[in-house]
C-alpha cells in the first residue's frame, strides 16, 4: 500500500468541542463535501490561538498562499527556526472567536487521503439473477454467500422442498436445517425488506454484495404439455421462464438482468437448456476445475539445472544429508516439502526435498534411500521414485499430515501400515494405530452388520487384513507357526479400527491415524476428521480420485482434493502422487486399459 502524501496545510490545536465530534471515514463521499463540512465546523466552533507566528503573514491570505510559502521554506537553509521561546506557552490553550472563515478552513482542512482499496474484485459485466435449485442449498448451506455481487432468487417450491428435507440425522438433513437458519437470520436482520430483497451482507458475509429475493407472488408462465405441471423441477423451470421474460427489458428502478438456473441435477440443466433457458452447475464447491491441475508433490528439474546453478549454488553436509541452496526463476514455483529430482543419462541423479524458501532462494535436502535393504521399513522396501518420496514423508516425525493419491496397487496402504508399525512398535513414537475409512459401498448394501463397532467395520477393512498378512509373513523370519501367531496378536493389539460416524468430539493423543478411501469424503467430513488430531498425532489420508462412489462428489470437489490443495506448502504437511502400480502385472495392465 503506498504511503499517503505529505501534509500541505498547517497544523492547529483542536478545540474541546472538536474532540467530542464523532469519527467519520475520509474515503466516503466526495472531497467537496468533506471540505464543506470542515468549513461549517470551523465557523461554528471556537478556534485556538496559534502559538507560532513565523508564517502569519503568509497564512493571512488564505489557503492559496500557504502552499507556496511552505515550499519556499522547505528549500531554505536546513537549520530549523528556534522554538524554545514560546515553549512554555504551549501548555496554555487560549480560545478566541475568529470571524474570518477562510484561514480557519485552511488550517483544519484534512490532508489528502490515498484511495481506498476495493474490498473484493467484482467480475466484469452486469450483475445476474441466479435461481437456485433445492439440491444446491442441500449440498452447500453457505452457497447463498458465494455469488459475489449477483442476486439470488428462491422459488416458493424450493422452500417447500427444503422443509421436507429438514428431518433426520443425515448430512442432507443437517444442511437443510442450516440453510433454514441462514434464511431466518437474513429475514430477521434490521431493516430487512423482503419486497426489495434481503441484503446478503447483513450477517457478516462481506463478500456477498447482492440481494436475496423470494417468490412473493404467483408468476405467469407456460411450459410444454409434455412436462407435468405438478413436478417440483418443472415448477422451478416455469419460474425461471417467467423471470427471464420479466427481466428481459429495463424498467424504472430495475435494470435488465440475465436469469440463470443453478442446479446440481444434470437432467434439470438439460431440460432447462432444451427450453432455451440459461443453466449452470454449482461451481463453488470445486477446489479445482480440472483434476490434472492437482498438486502432485514432486517436480522434475530441467536438464540444464546444474549448468545454470553452477555459479550460485551453495552446498554443505549435515549428518547423512546434503543441503543445496539454489536461486533463479525456479524458486517461485516451489513449495515447502515438495520433492524435486534430477535424472539425466550419463549424470548422477539427485532426489531432494524443499525444506526452506526465503526471498529468492530455496534450500534442498537430499533424501534417505528406502529402496536399499538396510533401510527397509518393517521388511518393506520402496520400488520406485514416488514410493521413496512417500516413505520419507511417512517416516519424518516433523510431518504431521500426509496425503497420498494414486491408482490401485501403488502401495499406499502397505507403506502407511509398515511405517506405522515401525514407529509404534519399534520407535515407540506413537501409542497405537487408528484406522478408519468412508463406508460407501460400490454396489448394493448387504444390510446391517452384527457385533461391536470393530466387528461391524471388519468387512470394510479387507485392505487392512490383506496388508497385515503380508507384513506379518515378511517379518516372521523363520520364527515358526507360534512366532507368527504371536506377531499377529501383537500387531492386532496396537491397531484399532474405528467408524467415522463417532469421530465428532474426540481427540487423538500420540496416535498414528490412517484414513483410507478418503476420496469419498466431503470437505466438511475431511475437516471433521483432521481436527481430531491432538499433540503428537500424525494423520495419513490416502485414496484414488478415479474411484469416487459418493453421489455429487467429483475429482474437483472431493475432500481429498480439498485437503491436498489447502495443505500444500505447509511446513508440517506433505503430499505425493504415486504414479506406478506395483501390485502385479495383471493389475497394472487392467489399470491402463480398463
Amino acid at each position: 500500500m503506498p504511503l499517503p502524501p505529505a501534509p500541505t496545510k498547517r497544523a492547529a490545536l483542536l478545540s474541546p468541542d472538536a474532540l467530542d465530534a464523532p469519527a467519520r471515514s475520509s474515503h466516503r463521499g466526495s472531497r467537496r463535501s468533506g471540505d464543506s463540512r470542515a468549513d461549517e465546523a470551523a465557523a461554528r466552533s471556537p478556534q485556538p490561538l496559534e502559538l507560532f507566528d513565523s508564517l502569519g503573514a503568509e497564512g493571512a491570505g488564505g489557503g492559496a498562499a500557504v502552499r507556496p510559502a511552505r515550499r519556499t521554506r522547505s528549500k531554505a537553509a536546513p537549520t530549523p527556526a528556534p522554538v524554545s521561546a514560546p515553549a512554555p506557552q504551549a501548555l496554555i490553550q487560549v480560545e478566541t472567536r475568529v470571524t474570518a472563515v477562510e484561514p480557519a478552513a485552511a488550517a483544519v482542512e484534512p490532508a489528502p487521503q490515498p484511495p481506498a482499496r476495493a474490498k473484493r474484485s467484482k467480475s466484469n459485466g452486469p450483475a445476474k439473477l441466479f435461481v437456485l435449485d433445492t439440491n444446491v442449498l442441500l449440498h452447500d448451506p453457505m452457497c447463498l454467500f458465494r455469488f459475489e455481487e449477483h442476486d439470488i432468487f428462491l422459488p416458493m417450491i424450493v422452500l417447500e422442498e427444503l422443509d421436507g428435507h429438514k428431518k433426520g440425522t443425515t448430512e442432507v438433513a443437517r444442511n437443510g436445517r442450516q440453510t433454514s437458519r441462514t434464511l431466518d437470520a437474513l429475514a430477521a436482520a434490521q431493516g430487512a425488506d423482503i419486497d426489495k430483497g434481503l441484503k446478503l451482507d447483513t450477517t457478516g458475509h462481506r463478500e456477498a454484495g447482492g440481494r436475496l429475493f423470494f417468490q412473493t407472488a404467483p408468476l405467469d408462465y407456460s411450459l410444454p404439455i409434455s412436462l407435468p405441471q405438478g413436478k417440483a423441477d418443472n415448477q422451478i423451470l416455469g419460474v425461471v421462464h417467467a423471470l427471464r421474460d420479466e427481466y428481459a427489458q429495463d424498467r424504472p428502478g430495475r435494470p435488465k438482468q440475465e436469469v440463470v438456473l443453478v442446479s446440481k441435477d444434470i437432467n434439470m440443466r438439460v431440460k432447462a437448456r432444451a427450453l432455451g433457458l440459461a443453466a449452470d452447475d454449482y461451481q463453488n464447491d470445486k477446489t479445482l476445475e480440472d483434476g490434472d491441475l492437482l498438486y502432485a508433490g514432486s517436480l522434475a528439474l530441467p536438464a540444464d539445472f546444474w549448468t545454470r546453478q553452477s555459479k550460485t549454488v551453495e552446498s554443505w553436509q549435515s549428518g547423512s544429508s546434503t543441503f543445496y541452496r539454489i536461486s533463479g526463476p525456479l524458486v517461485p514455483n516451489l513449495y515447502i516439502n515438495q520433492f524435486v529430482y534430477f535424472e539425466a543419462p550419463g549424470e548422477p541423479s539427485m532426489y531432494a526435498r524443499v525444506t526452506e524458501i526465503r526471498d529468492k532462494t530455496a534450500v534442498l535436502k537430499t533424501l534417505k534411500d528406502y529402496s536399499s535393504g538396510k533401510n527397509a521399513v518393517w521388511g518393506v522396501n520402496t520400488r520406485n521414485r514416488e514410493q521413496n518420496f512417500a516413505m520419507n514423508l511417512l517416516m519424518d516425525p516433523e510431518i504431521d499430515f500426509v496425503t497420498l493419491t494414486g491408482t490401485a496397487g501403488t502401495g499406499k496402504t502397505l507403506m502407511a501400515l509398515a511405517s506405522g508399525l515401525t514407529q509404534v512398535l519399534d520407535d515407540r513414537r506413537y501409542t497405537e494405530i487408528i484406522m478408519t475409512r468412508a463406508t460407501v459401498s460400490v454396489g448394493e448394501d448387504i444390510g446391517f452388520l452384527p457385533g461391536t463397532e470393530e466387528e461391524k467395520m471388519g468387512p470394510w477393512m479387507g485392505a487392512l487384513d490383506d496388508n497385515l498378512e503380508f507384513l506379518a509373513k515378511g517379518d516372521g523370519g523363520g520364527a515358526g507357526e507360534w512366532g507368527r501367531a504371536a506377531t499377529n496378536e501383537l500387531i492386532r493389539s496396537r491397531i484399532k479400527v474405528k467408524s467415522m460416524n463417532f469421530m465428532r468430539g474426540r481427540t487423538f493423543l500420540n496416535k498414528y491415524v490412517i484414513i483410507d478411501e478418503a476420496q469419498n469424503l466431503t470437505p466438511k467430513q475431511m475437516k471433521t476428521l483432521i481436527t481430531r488430531a491432538g499433540p503428537g498425532t500424525k494423520i495419513i489420508c490416502m485414496g484414488n480420485l478415479a474411484q469416487i462412489d459418493t453421489p455429487y462428489l467429483t475429482e474437483g470437489s472431493s475432500g481429498l482434493t480439498f485437503a491436498v490443495d489447502k495443505f500444500k506448502g505447509w511446513p508440517h504437511g506433505g503430499h505425493i502422487t504415486l504414479a506406478r502400480g506395483e501390485r502385479s502385472r495383471l493389475a497394472d495392465f487392467a489399470s491402463d486399459v480398463l
